[in-house]
Parts: structure tokens; sequence; C-alpha cells
């Protein structure tokens, strides 16, 4: 038996594409509202506003007419997560410095949420499968994937659209398939669970 690795629809996956857009409109927010307060200062530099202004628009511009871009070119949605991130990160230690503790811990907190996303969203490249070898099962979860040898397993229900991961923590891991099964590739599964959990399909 060969390895098998299922592309599958993850939801909280789907859940994290769909909140993407909100998020970087979040973002863009909490950076002309940096800006609106960085006018209204009594050391305000133009050139840091006009920069602040450039980043927020261009976050805006591709939330609404680039819609398209941020699912064929994930590439670009990451570039400009790492941008908020050094953006939050950045502020967060400059108001630190001047003693402002309270808007520079916000930012900093802001920056590590930046990240994480950037880290949840560079997995969505590659990691939305379902993988069954012979050491076990890895399945696909934020932030990291998941490993059950198959000790921990109790049972595979698989169909030609969808399969069902039971493990002996009683938990259930429920996955829509990408594309439908061939019968090679259901026969597989059957075969997998025959060999390692002594359980018989037809």
């Amino acid at each position: 038996m060969n390895s098998l690795s299922l592309p599958v629809v993850h939801p909280e996956f789907q859940k994290l594409k769909r909140s993407g857009r909100f998020l970087h409109l979040a973002a863009a927010f909490f950076i002309l509202l940096h800006a609106v307060a960085h006018f209204f200062s009594h050391h305000a530099n133009y050139f840091y506003l006009g920069c602040l202004l450039l980043i927020a628009v261009d976050i805006i511009i591709l939330v609404f007419a680039g819609a398209n871009i941020l699912k064929a070119l994930p590439k670009v949605n990451l570039f400009f997560r790492l941008v908020e991130f050094f953006f939050f990160f950045g502020i967060g230690i400059t108001m630190l410095a001047e003693g402002g503790y309270i808007i520079g811990l916000v930012h900093l907190i802001l920056s590590a949420a930046c990240f994480y996303l950037f880290y949840c969203e560079k997995k969505l490249l590659t990691d939305e499968y379902i993988a069954i070898h012979h050491t076990g099962i890895t399945i696909p979860d934020l932030p990291e994937q998941k490993f059950f040898i198959w000790s921990n397993i109790n049972e595979i229900e698989a169909q030609y659209d969808s399969i069902t991961v039971q493990t002996s923590g009683n938990k259930s891991y429920h996955f829509e398939l990408q594309k439908n099964l061939e019968f090679e590739e259901l026969d597989q599964i059957h075969e997998f669970c025959r060999h390692y959990l002594g359980i018989n399909r037809r």
C-alpha cells in the first residue's frame, strides 16, 4: 500500500479565507486611525503621515478592487499581511520607547495577531489535505496540522465525496473532499482500515 494524500475542504481554513478581507480592512482602519492621531500631534511628520495614508489606501484598494488577486495570488495577501505586521510592530516599539505603554501594547498585540494570521495563511497554500500512510494519519488544522498514529484511531469512514476520522479520544474529524475519490483510492483506504484497524469493508 502506498501513502495517500487527499485534498480536503477544511472548515477552519475556509473561515479564515473568508475573513481575510475583513481583517485587512480592520488593519487599514487602525492605520488610518493612527494617521489621524499623528496629524493632530505636536510633532507631526508629514512624510511619515503620507506613508501611513499610502499603506492604508493600498490595503483598501487591494480589498475592494483586488479581491480576485487575493484568491488567485495568495502570496500577495501574505505580503500585505507582513507589511501590516511590521507596521504595528514598529509603532508598538516606538510608543513604548516614548512612554505610551497602553498604545504601544495595543499595537504590539495587533502585530502579534497579524503575524499569527500570516503564519496561518501561509499554511493555507500547502496544508489543506489529509494524508494516510503506514505510520498514521495527518490531518490539517490551525495553527499546526495533527498527526495520529494508528493506535489512536478508532475508525475511518470514507465516502466518494467525504472522509471522517474517529479518534480514540472520541473526537471526530469530518472533511469534504475537493474532488471525488477514484474507486482505487477508496479501496486503498479500506485496505488501510483492514490492515491497521482490523475493519473489513467491501
